[in-house]
């Protein structure tokens, strides 16, 4: 039977790198018979364990609390970071698109905090924020290393640019308010329900751009990075996991939408970018249910769960699902609509959440009788 390494044997130091692409992702691109989109993959894979091996976690001076500093790098298609700076405050657009791309979907996201959770950055203390772009030679990827985004220009045939997507650019800096927040270690459940977090933020933060509802939006990650060329509308979907993608290169996405389904494996950290299908699938139901914006809704019960001080870096599915339980009745109160949304969303993806891990603030069970 499969069985989990336990999390506390787990050295904390050693944080994964999180890219937007997935390493099954590489790995099925590895096998391509197009020699361009193989050798790019393969390339891609070498940087990323270089990064993964390398990367420092630190965090950046703080300067004083006012809209955060936003810089933009070019890397000029090498591998040092950051490059050379192109882009910084108070200047017009310049003539590269990806510059613009990459300052745009990261003031997006600072303005998307600032206005709907009151968050000053990523720290919520308006630290800078830093970008590169046009990073290697084909580089099919977009990550967080803990300090800045970067951004590869994609391959050409599958991938686009990957500073197109703003739901990407707010995904990876979702990581940046995880690991301030919540520290969810990278790996099995906790590292799932880390990667459906980023996927939350990434997707509230196109929803929040587009001035959409819940039921308006169409609830993909990195719809806007695929080309002409793949089967497929995105990377992931929030609304029907298991169905972004179906073609011959990428192969079918391979996320489950319910825990029965729930993929046993030590590849990908224990299936981090996979099994986060499942609570993704948990949010998009409760963001429905509610209704309206939806960082009016299931947002706030989301980000609220993830400042708890019960998360823990071995938080998983259910204890996560508890959380949320009780933000929403914090916020809308016992037996609200808002609450009962929430209940019925984890029910219907097979999480019942952890009732005796953590009982409800005492004036709550009061009010329960």
């Amino acid at each position: 039977d499969f069985k989990t390494t336990p999390i506390l044997e787990l050295p904390m130091s050693r944080r994964r790198l999180q890219t937007i692409l997935p390493p099954y992702l590489m790995d099925q691109l590895g096998l391509a018979e197009d020699p361009i989109i193989r050798e790019a993959a393969q390339s891609t894979q070498l940087l990323d364990q270089t990064f993964r091996a390398n990367r420092l976690e630190k965090k950046e001076s703080r300067p004083a609390k006012n809209f955060p500093v936003i810089q933009i790098f070019d890397a000029n298609h090498a591998q040092t970071l950051p490059g050379q700076l192109v882009r910084s405050a108070r200047q017009a657009p310049v003539d590269d698109p990806a510059v613009n791309e990459a300052w745009d979907g990261l003031q997006a996201t600072l303005k998307f905090l600032q206005n709907t959770f009151r968050r000053n950055s990523l720290d919520d203390d308006g630290t800078r924020l830093r970008a590169s772009v046009h990073f290697g030679e084909r580089y099919m990827n977009a990550f967080w290393d803990g300090r800045q985004m970067v951004f590869g220009d994609g391959d050409g045939i599958l991938f686009r640019g990957f500073t197109a997507a703003v739901d990407v650019i707010g995904h990876e800096l979702g990581h940046g308010i995880i690991a301030d927040e919540g520290q969810l270690a990278y790996v099995y459940e906790p590292g799932a329900l880390n990667e459906s977090l980023a996927d939350v933020f990434g997707s509230m933060v196109k929803q929040f751009q587009l001035a959409q509802a819940a039921h308006e939006a169409d609830w993909l990650i990195g719809d806007r990075l695929l080309t002409p060329n793949v089967r497929g509308k995105a990377l992931r979907s929030l609304a029907a996991p298991g169905t972004a993608y179906d073609d011959p290169v990428l192969g079918k996405d391979p996320q489950p939408a319910h825990s029965r389904h729930f993929v046993r494996t030590r590849e990908d950290n224990g299936g981090v970018h996979v099994n986060s299908g499942i609570p993704n699938h948990a949010f998009y139901l409760a963001a429905t249910g509610i209704g309206g914006p939806t960082w009016e809704g299931a947002g706030p019960v989301w980000y609220d769960a993830l400042r708890d001080p019960a998360v823990t870096p071995s938080t998983d599915f259910a204890q996560f699902a508890r959380l949320t339980e009780i933000a929403s009745v914090r916020r809308y109160g016992l037996e609200s609509r808002e609450w009962q949304a929430v209940r019925e969303a984890w029910s219907r993806v097979g999480v019942e959440s952890e009732r005796y891990e953590r009982p409800l603030p005492w004036p709550l069970r009061a009010a329960q009788g």
